[in-house]
């Protein structure tokens, strides 16, 4: 085995120390590669064309370094500056700041790549508005409601992980309650937006962690959607 190879070899092994290390420690990194396994499957899902997937894994490329080296450098700072200091914050926020601008180009490129497939999901997949009252969409979201708390019930003693969140539960259901009336994909795609919204702000403050909250989102979904098919075929 020649030292080249060597070097090389050891080269990659801290490479991957490095990302293994990033997601052991890194709220942000987990959840950077759990939205990008979802928009590769949903990739592979709309049959994308291959420079609309090759746009996609530019950003989540981009998105995953500018983690790494915002990783990185947040650590050094502690190193070299292990008191507060101007100049530390200075590195840190910009550091910070590249992660922002990354995250803001891969949702313009998710936006854009997405939304033709997902209007025509949406226009194929669309029912027609059977009659439902005020009182009845509050009658849903209490189901979802119920659900929640019964799962959480149920399952409060096998671990946090397996709690749904109830916020994220009546985010995602109001949202799809909005997807129903509506005819624009447009205005279903803002709705789901403000959830996402409710979704990352609920992670960033750190009340529940990932799963639960995915789960409550789920949930939500699913219970609307579940209560609205069988109004129709009522």
């Amino acid at each position: 085995m020649t030292d080249g190879f060597r070097k090389w070899r050891r080269s990659f092994r801290y490479a991957y120390e490095g990302i293994k290390y990033a997601l052991d420690t890194q709220r942000n990194m987990k959840f950077h590669f759990c939205v990008a396994f979802l928009v590769l499957f949903a990739a592979l899902f709309f049959h994308l064309s291959k420079s609309d997937v090759l746009f996609i894994l530019l950003a989540v490329t981009l998105m995953i370094v500018t983690e790494l080296i915002n990783t990185a450098v947040e650590k050094a700072v502690d190193l070299a500056m292990p008191d507060q200091h101007p100049l530390a914050k200075i590195a840190k926020d910009v550091a910070a700041a590249s992660v922002l601008v990354s995250a803001g180009f891969a949702v313009i490129v998710g936006m854009i790549v997405f939304y033709e497939p997902i209007d025509r999901l949406f226009r194929q997949a669309k029912l027609q508005h059977a009659p439902i009252s005020a009182g009845g969409i509050l009658v849903l979201i209490a189901l979802v409601i119920l659900t929640v708390i019964v799962i959480e019930t149920r399952f409060s003693d096998r671990g946090k992980l397996v709690r749904p969140s109830l916020l994220a539960a009546i985010a995602f259901a109001v949202s799809t309650v909005i997807t129903y009336f509506v005819n624009l994909t447009i205005a279903a795609l803002l709705a789901y937006l403000l959830s996402a919204l409710i979704f990352i702000i609920l992670y960033d403050k750190k009340t529940r962690p990932f799963p639960a909250l995915f789960l409550g989102a789920l949930i939500g979904i699913f219970v609307t959607i579940l209560a609205f098919v069988c109004l129709h075929m009522l």
